[in-house]
């Protein structure tokens, strides 16, 4: 039976490490161990009840945000504000609030944080001494800022659009911690408009027009911030965005949306850390409608350590390509992901990343199972031709090992540098995509290399060192693939 407080019992590829032990081998550059849930400052009981994940309409403006702001407040470093059931109660709802450094708002198992359907609360408001804000932004798409891509030098931009949920700006050491959830409601109908968040968001697709969404937790100089056994569903657009922060720690999160399978949930990505330094996302469990891990960039000294994909569109570095480095990818499983390894770009965004090690990875149900690309054209995979944009932020990309990685169903592979002066460097060693035609296999400017274990991958160019077509060890992927916990 899988227990939430020992992630060891969830690890793939017959390996588990802990980040303790495996801290020798990790880009992370802290010795991050498994946090620990700090004693309440108070306890806050729930005076919603949620039926089937609903709440009752009548409840829509019965919003907790006020009680909850106001014990992260007052309660002392080092502490939590809990949130528990009472009786039938198990529901809170809120607009925005903000976390405070040292706190941890701590949701008890079968209590959930529903965020509020109401555009309105989220709207951003002008500090004092700033330029208004744009009002009524959130929630729409404002027809005076399309967008364009790749995007001018200067596009125009309302001032204005959505707070998150949670927001970790300007603190140390905070934190989101327990067994309950967390639910953006994105698919929810926004009081007062005939669309949900998601409806939004694919309705700007066509065009690709600018729309204004909130997420749910946005962290930007958030040194410290811990995410710890949290579940997160439904997120109306990104679930996790950190900026500008030393240090920040995703352990045991659960992600899932939509939990309802049959609706579309556009621009849900799952965790993405940028600018940021000192950076590990372990033992996590994450399925939804985007990248589930995106690296955006100035990230650097990154661990992803022992996680599950599901629906999504892989392991991601990009669209903008510049400084991510020292990022380690050690034990994940990727089912039925759009991609595995992928790094996107093109010259309107790019730049150098390098150091980056993947490894005991195993995919199936991968239609791109690797995907190194300065092709990159905002759709969900990535072309195999170069779309000739024009820019000079051109993608470098260097020093990427991939070692023991096996998809074991065929898919496309892509690895490509844009041009003689800026090739892709790569070394392979036991890296196999079962039943892969040469068809399936796309490359240009590249400076291969491989270890002993090789590849089974067909690449035209003479004298690569390749494995047998079988090859694959006996134990790979062992006791992968594990149904979404």
């Amino acid at each position: 039976m899988f227990s939430r407080s020992t992630p060891c019992s969830f690890a793939p590829l017959s390996v588990c490490l802990t980040l303790l032990t495996a801290h020798a081998f990790a880009q992370d550059t802290r010795h991050v161990e498994e946090p620990k849930i700090p004693a309440s400052c108070v306890q806050l009981s729930a005076k919603l009840q949620a039926v089937k994940d609903k709440v009752a309409e009548a409840d829509e403006h019965k919003l907790d945000t006020e009680r909850i702001q106001k014990a992260l407040d007052s309660c002392k470093p080092g502490m939590a504000v809990e949130l528990k059931q009472m009786g039938g109660n198990n529901a809170f709802l809120t607009g925005p609030l903000d976390l405070r450094s040292g706190v941890t708002l701590l949701i008890d198992e079968g209590v959930t944080l529903y965020g509020s359907r109401d555009a309105a609360v989220y709207d951003m408001v002008a500090k004092p001494g700033e330029e208004p804000m744009t009002p009524g932004l959130c929630g729409t798409i404002p027809k005076v800022e399309p967008a364009v891509f790749p995007a001018p030098p200067r596009a125009a931009t309302a001032r204005g659009g959505c707070r998150p949920l949670l927001s970790a700006v300007n603190v140390k050491d905070a934190a989101v911690m327990g067994d309950g959830v967390i639910d953006g409601r994105g698919y929810a109908k926004l009081l007062g408009k005939d669309y949900s968040w998601w409806e939004m968001a694919r309705k700007a697709e066509p065009k690709n027009e600018k729309y204004y969404s909130t997420r749910l937790v946005v962290a930007s100089h958030a040194d410290g911030l811990i995410l710890y056994r949290i579940t997160l569903h439904n997120s109306p657009n990104f679930h996790v965005s950190v900026g500008g922060t030393n240090g920040f720690t995703a352990w045991g999160v659960h992600l899932l949306t939509p939990t309802d399978r049959t609706l579309d949930a556009r621009n849900t990505d799952g965790i993405d850390p940028g600018t940021s330094t000192n950076v590990t996302v372990a033992h996590s469990w994450i399925d939804n409608g985007d990248d589930n891990i995106a690296v955006k960039s100035g990230t650097t000294h990154m661990s992803v350590l022992d996680n599950h994909f599901y629906t999504g569109h892989g392991m991601s570095i990009g669209s903008e390509t510049v400084g991510q480095a020292y990022l380690l990818v050690d034990g994940l499983t990727e089912d039925h992901t759009s991609s595995g390894i992928r790094i996107k770009s093109n010259v309107t965004r790019g730049g150098s990343v390098h150091d980056l090690t993947y490894r005991n990875i195993c995919m199936r149900g991968v239609a791109n199972p690797i995907a190194i690309s300065p092709y990159y054209t905002n759709q969900t995979t990535e072309g195999f031709v170069d779309p000739k944009y024009t820019g000079d932020k051109i993608p470098d990309y260097k020093g990427i090992v991939l070692k023991d990685v096996w998809s074991l169903t065929p898919g496309d592979v892509l690895i490509a540098g844009l041009n003689a002066d800026h090739m892709t460097g790569i070394k392979l060693d036991n890296v196999i995509v079962r039943d892969i035609q040469p068809t399936q296999v796309h490359t240009a400017f590249d400076m291969m290399s491989f270890g002993a274990g090789g590849t089974n991958i067909p690449f035209t160019a003479e004298g690569l060192v390749k494995s047998k077509p079988d090859a694959m060890q006996p134990d790979a992927c062992k006791g992968g693939f594990p149904p979404m916990q």
